[in-house]
């Protein structure tokens, strides 16, 4: 029997649109009768763009659609050969809805249960909504992982008449991508939370500090707000809340709550010594309440199945699940949402899709965490096992490091970001964290020495004991967690001049192997320098190690060999 199509949803969340996404929306339109919607991404970026065809006997998807016509084809034909398996079958309960309807369609979100936590809280006394928050045991998804319920009642405990709610939604890890999804996927339910906060703390106005950078979340909010005041769902207790959106330029630091009640302000992103703490003093000295979007998009689900449901899930020091951006050396980066106290290794391996061995370390807690490796993915992904390994959880942020990755450049790279991202208040993370850097590019470049190492532990632990925020005190953690874990790649370099990686370009030339070159010549062609003779030798006193004359050869005879001879110039050497 035919299956008929009776709606078509593709992923227009970011992922999806940079993939394409648009342009096959557009093909669909044309080409099906049938309803075409745009809905969030369900977390398979690597599979974008994505698009569900559901028909009268279920739902089929298919991954990697282009606007190609046979492409378009397939997907109307419902060919089974094109069709996409996603593997591990999607349990998560903060995403549930993802992917169902359009993200701006109130009518559709109030289907599927929208507003009910809402209208629960607002039927409770707000110091009883306090209450379940703390029995839920849910602690702030922003990286602290302060619990919740105890934030709250600070704040409603203040008996100001003004009281300010800030939600986070900068996320400004390289790699991270959480709440970006949250808001464009399911703007209502992140506003959803955010209004059970103002009723349960006495807040009566909320700012949402978003990055700029993120254009489609700031649109759906916009539009999500707008609906919202139209149904008069923000009255609470016979107030109306003023919701406003500041778009941030995206620093680091004002991750930091008081860098970002300065920002806010309209003052440079700094920060300040605490106390006050925020829930006294904030907003122009209003009494304030800071959680990020993935913390408040939990707050509905703990209204509508109770704070026990929620508490069912993880583990004593982390309750619920947790979303997380699966980046990196994987075959299967996306979105995931995993029970707390699942396992390093469920995540890479089972999640992920990557090879037993293929995999070095994970970073994670993005930039301001620690790399742990391989040998301890058994390690339960919770607050409190990640830090006893000098790691944190973070915001969320997991980058997966194969076996051909350099841990010296991997810790190099991640304090090539916090150091710029530093606002430069305190003298040992502004200067500190900056040497620590130079020390790493000596010792990348074939420069450094066994001093640069002593170094880098004893100014690690200035900068983390004389810095007075978050940034300056996590900082060192890339540095420290690889020369716990990988202090035998240091000494490659230093004493050695070697990259065992073969990644650091200043520690190895490029050779081409004579007996498999087919001299089919596209290796010179894709040199840009000219490094390639017509007899196919490499001038590695000219060559960038740019690698594109290995990513060309066809046969693998183009390959990379520890050396580095001639790369450095005679001032850096002499």
């Amino acid at each position: 029997m035919t299956m008929n199509i009776q709606s078509i949803r593709v992923g227009v969340s970011s992922c999806g649109l940079a993939a394409g996404a648009a342009d096959v929306m557009t093909k669909l339109s044309e080409k099906c009768s049938a309803p075409v919607m745009g809905v969030g991404c369900i977390g398979h970026c690597y599979a974008e763009p994505l698009v569900e065809v559901v028909t009268d006997e279920g739902s089929v998807m298919f991954g990697n659609v282009s606007a190609a016509d046979k492409d378009i084809d397939a997907v109307l034909s419902l060919a089974e050969d094109r069709r996409f398996h996603m593997g591990r079958p999607r349990t998560g309960k903060l995403t549930r809805l993802i992917g169902r309807f359009e993200p701006t369609d109130i009518d559709a979100y109030e289907q599927h249960g929208g507003f009910t936590g809402l209208q629960k809280a607002l039927a409770m006394d707000r110091h009883a909504v306090v209450e379940q928050v703390k029995a839920s045991g849910l602690r702030g998804r922003g990286g602290g992982g302060f619990p919740t319920g105890v934030k709250w009642g600070l704040l409603a405990a203040q008996t100001a008449p003004s009281k300010v709610l800030i939600c986070n939604a900068d996320e400004g890890d390289p790699g991270a991508f959480m709440d970006r999804s949250l808001m464009e996927s399911l703007p209502y339910q992140v506003l959803e939370g955010m209004f059970i906060a103002a009723h349960a703390t006495g807040a009566r106005r909320v700012f949402i500090y978003c990055r700029a950078e993120y254009p489609v979340a700031i649109r759906n909010l916009k539009v999500a707000i707008a609906r919202i005041r139209e149904r008069g769902f923000n009255v609470i207790n016979g107030d109306e809340l003023e919701v406003v959106i500041k778009e941030g330029a995206g620093a680091f630091v004002c991750g930091e709550e008081t860098a970002l009640i300065h920002s806010l302000e309209g003052k440079r992103g700094m920060p300040r010594f605490r106390p006050p703490f925020p829930t006294e003093s904030g907003y122009f000295g209003e009494p304030s309440m800071i959680s990020n979007v993935e913390t408040f998009a939990n707050i509905p689900l703990i209204l509508q199945e109770g704070a026990q449901a929620f508490a069912a899930v993880g583990t004593p020091g982390g309750r619920g699940t947790k979303l997380f951006a699966l980046a990196g050396d994987v075959p299967r980066p996306g979105l995931i949402e995993v029970p707390m106290g699942i396992t390093l290794a469920e995540i890479i391996y089972d999640i992920g899709g990557a090879p037993k061995g293929s995999v070095k370390a994970v970073q994670t807690g993005g930039p301001s965490g620690g790399c742990i490796p391989a040998s301890m993915f058994d390690t339960p992904v919770d607050y409190d096992s990640l830090i006893s390994l000098g790691a944190i959880m973070g915001s969320g942020g997991l980058i997966v490091i194969g076996q051909n990755r350099c841990m010296v450049e991997t810790a190099r790279y991640f304090l090539d970001f916090t150091h710029r991202e530093s606002c430069g208040k305190c003298t040992f993370c502004r200067v500190g964290s900056k040497r620590m850097f130079e020390a790493l590019e000596r010792i990348t470049r074939g420069l450094g020495s066994e001093t640069d190492v002593t170094f880098l532990e004893d100014m690690a632990t200035k900068v983390i004991n004389g810095s007075l925020c978050g940034l300056g005190r996590t900082a060192p953690n890339p540095v420290l967690a690889t020369l716990r874990f990988f202090r035998d790649e240091f000494t490659a370099h230093v004493v050695h001049r070697q990259c065992p990686a073969l990644e650091c370009a200043a520690l190895v030339d490029v050779s081409i192997n004579k007996v498999t070159c087919t001299e089919c010549g596209l290796c010179i062609k894709n040199c840009a320098v000219d490094a390639i003779s017509a007899d196919y030798i490499v001038d590695n006193r000219i060559c960038t190690r740019c690698n594109s004359c290995i990513e060309a050869c066809p046969v693998d005879a183009v390959s990379r060999i520890p050396g580095g001879t001639g790369f450095h110039s005679a001032k850096e050497v002499g």
